[in-house]
Parts: C-alpha cells; sequence; structure tokens
C-alpha cells in the first residue's frame, strides 16, 4: 500500500505521489472525497485545502460517498491515479462510509494499491479505531454510526493539529487527547508540518511544510 496521511500541509503531497505512481506525462487523476466537508461547506479552510491542492495543477475531480452505490464507486476509483481523503468532521465521514458500505470499496482499491492521501479526517479515518477523535470532533456529527471502527489501512490513530496552533484544536485539547486515550490506543501526534508515509508495510514521519506561494 502507498498512504501518505497529512495533518495539514501538503508539501509531502508531490513527492509522494510522484514515488507512488510515477513521474506523470499528464495531469494525474486525483478523486476528493469531500463528505467530512459536508457541514462546512463555505467555511475558509475547505477553500483553503481546495485552493492549495489545485495549485499542484492535477485533475480534481470530487468524490461524495454519502451519494453513491458501492457499484459506482468501484467504477470511479478504478479510474483514478490516487485518491484525497479531505478534513473536516471525522464522525460525518466515518458515517458516510459506513453506512454505504463504501469504506469497503475504498479500502479494496488502496490495497491494490490506489494511493492514499488523507487530511485530518481523512488521515484519523484511516486508523483502526475513531474513538480517539471524540474530544477533537462531535461524533454527534454521525448519529447513525453503531461502531467507531476506521479503515485499518494503518495501525495508529493519527491526532493532527499536535502543534496547537489551529484555533479549534489548542495545544490543551491536543494534550487531554493524548492523555485520555494514549494508554488504550496506538496514537500518532503529527503536527501541521508533519506528515506519515506508509510504503511496503513501513512507515515513518516526514516533513510536510506549507505550499510557497505564488
Amino acid at each position: 500500500m502507498n498512504i501518505l496521511l497529512l495533518s495539514w500541509h501538503i508539501g509531502a503531497l508531490s513527492a509522494f505521489l510522484e514515488e507512488a505512481v510515477g513521474t506523470p506525462q499528464r495531469p494525474l487523476r486525483i478523486g476528493y472525497v469531500d463528505d467530512a466537508q459536508a457541514l462546512f461547506a463555505d467555511a475558509p479552510f475547505v477553500a483553503a485545502e481546495r485552493d492549495a491542492l489545485a495549485r499542484l495543477g492535477h485533475e480534481l475531480s470530487r468524490i461524495t460517498v454519502r451519494g453513491m452505490g458501492s457499484d459506482e464507486l468501484d467504477r470511479v476509483l478504478s479510474d483514478l491515479d490516487a485518491v484525497y481523503v479531505a478534513s473536516g468532521s471525522t464522525f460525518a465521514l466515518l458515517e458516510a462510509l459506513q453506512t454505504t458500505g463504501n469504506g469497503e470499496v475504498l479500502t479494496g482499491h488502496v490495497r491494490a494499491g490506489l494511493p492514499y492521501v488523507g487530511v485530518s479526517a481523512g488521515a484519523m479515518v484511516a486508523g483502526p479505531d475513531l474513538t480517539p477523535a471524540s474530544l477533537m470532533d462531535d461524533p454527534a456529527d454521525g448519529p447513525a454510526l453503531t461502531t467507531f471502527d476506521g479503515l485499518g489501512l494503518v495501525d495508529q490513530v493519527v491526532i493532527p493539529h499536535a502543534d496547537g496552533l489551529l484555533p479549534p484544536y489548542p495545544r490543551e485539547l491536543i494534550e487531554r487527547t493524548l492523555d485520555t486515550f494514549g494508554t488504550d490506543y496506538t496514537l500518532l501526534a503529527l503536527r501541521d508540518d508533519q506528515a506519515f508515509l506508509a510504503q511496503s508495510g513501513r512507515g515513518r514521519v516526514v516533513d510536510s511544510a506549507p505550499l510557497p506561494r505564488n
């Protein structure tokens, strides 16, 4: 598997895609899974994230798994070079993946080789269990959830924004999350300029600086 889990900044993304996909002769086809952002359509962070990704020059196609059948998502993912699971509400994202059965479709493609990029909520949902997200995000955003089981693509639960620089996630909240859940779960705290790179069964933390502004 080729997996890149980002806290916020996407500086590590281009090198990851080049290694996972190869130097393309055309813009890459990247699916942008936006279910975590359904509750934040007009939020500045949504526009900022999409703008940063668009600046890389690839061909982006929006995917809302909540409104798709499994066969449709399977066809869509089959035509992509990579999938990007965006930030937002972790529990809204998990609910969309679970209630549609599309979480299994997505993990099947990733395990078969489709590169997976997750940012914040998209990084957390890649782990085995989202219970540690319950202090950072509201579980009520996913009222139909019957379990907090994640996609299980990695063994750790990413705790993004660990430097406490984003106002919704102050350092005190990060420390409380780590203290509350660190005994029972394998947690990986990432600063906003870091990412977790997992390839061929091995993982390591890498730098992921903000993109330079043009």
